[in-house]
């Protein structure tokens, strides 16, 4: 197995050094208590935590709008689910509270991210009514940006910032697929399947202009908004327009692999397995099923991984082999093993306390380059939870 280290520098190691044969519940319990003593900090900061800074400090989220404020709480929902323990249960609300007033901003479209895995766990685990309310007021906000011309929601708005530059008119990013779950989640909550009809719209418009005939998708594809006919497919975050991103495929195995649970049409099941084909057999898919961050970056094997990618996938790949005959439990539970092992996993009260080391933000953006995220350890404690409700 081979990965680069913050320093960029190549390490050989051999995949039986990465082997650990805890269980689900073990890898649960240790992460856990690292994460305890990042909810201390966050509790003591009253913000959430992003990533770390250069610097090795944790970067906090501050009270404007941004994308990954439902990991953290989300996070600390799935441990109280988890423990039973009520610490996590206060941490988890207190975080939330900090961006509830976003549920009815219309000026983007990750409101599913956001409130679907806070508001919306904190629904399904506790059915209190008030968390219902913030979810429904979420998926209405969410549902404005959706175009009847295009058959797609709206990812950025493009009248300022480095999208204005592009020159787009209506960008729809592939992550977008994961923001489908809240509007499914409001249709069987309130029995108004508008939400629904939006959803599967949206999944099949991406589903027609978003992939490449070998099951790999483009990050963006632009719409012309008068005819809603594919004006441009390119990338604001992979290696190149016609390159695999690597967590943009995750995104998508993760969102057809999600419409197939809330649908039961075939053609989301077979999409799914088409992509987890992609992934999987790809040539530049490494030994130890962690992605390079872009599967065409230039100078593979000497590219930085990203674990987000990887637990992505392992929490896609588990749901999707519930419905195949366990077909891709295997391949789940290896990458599982890897992130789970000293090569992914930072030890006690380090990396800011956050669990998983090695993922990428955006690399043509400079951002986020060989560091935690939230959004790994939530798909990393989503995954494990998921390998756990089968006793494994």
């Amino acid at each position: 197995m081979k990965i680069i280290t913050s320093t960029l520098l190549l390490c050989s190691l051999a995949f039986s050094s990465c082997h650990t044969d805890d269980s689900s519940k073990a890898l649960l319990e240790k992460s856990e208590k690292q994460l305890s003593m990042l909810r201390t900090a966050a509790l003591n900061e009253h913000k959430n935590p992003r990533t770390l800074t250069k610097d090795g400090h944790i970067h906090w989220i501050q009270s404007s709008y941004d994308w990954t404020e439902g990991f953290w709480p989300g996070t600390c929902w799935m441990l109280y689910e988890h423990t039973n323990d009520k610490k996590w249960k206060e941490a988890a609300e207190a975080s939330q509270q900090l961006f509830e007033s976003h549920k009815d901003l219309t000026t983007d479209h990750d409101l599913g991210f956001i409130f679907n895995n806070s508001y919306g766990k904190a629904y399904r685990i506790t059915k209190e009514e008030r968390y219902k309310q913030v979810l429904l007021d979420a998926a209405r906000a969410l549902s404005t940006r959706f175009n009847d011309t295009v058959g797609c929601i709206q990812s950025w708005d493009v009248d300022h910032g480095w999208q204005a530059e592009r020159g787009w008119k209506f960008p729809v990013i592939i992550d977008n697929m994961m923001n489908l779950e809240m509007l499914f989640e409001a249709s069987n909550i309130t029995g108004d399947s508008s939400y629904r009809k939006i959803a599967v719209a949206h999944a099949n418009t991406t589903m027609a202009n978003h992939f490449r005939p070998d099951g790999s998708s483009f990050h963006v594809v632009d719409y012309d908004l008068e005819t809603g006919k594919v004006a441009h497919q390119i990338t604001a975050q992979g290696y190149s327009d016609e390159s695999a991103w690597a967590r943009g495929q995750a995104w998508a195995l993760y969102g057809y692999t999600m419409c197939y649970r809330y649908t039961k049409d075939k053609k989301y099941l077979d999409f799914a397995e088409k992509i987890a084909a992609f992934i999987l057999n790809h040539p530049n898919y490494p030994e130890d099923g962690v992605p390079y961050w872009d599967f065409d970056a230039p100078n593979i094997p000497n590219e930085i991984r990203d674990a987000s990618s990887g637990a992505i996938l392992a929490s896609a790949l588990l749901e999707l082999s519930s419905y195949t005959d366990d077909k891709y439990l295997a391949s789940a539970q290896h990458i599982l093993d890897s992130l789970a092992s000293d090569t992914y996993t930072a030890k006690t009260g380090e990396n800011g306390n956050f669990i998983l080391k090695h993922s990428v933000g955006s690399i043509p953006h400079g951002n986020e380059i060989d560091v935690p995220l939230n959004y790994a350890d939530y798909y990393y404690i989503e995954a494990l939870s998921r390998l756990k409700e089968r006793g494994l």
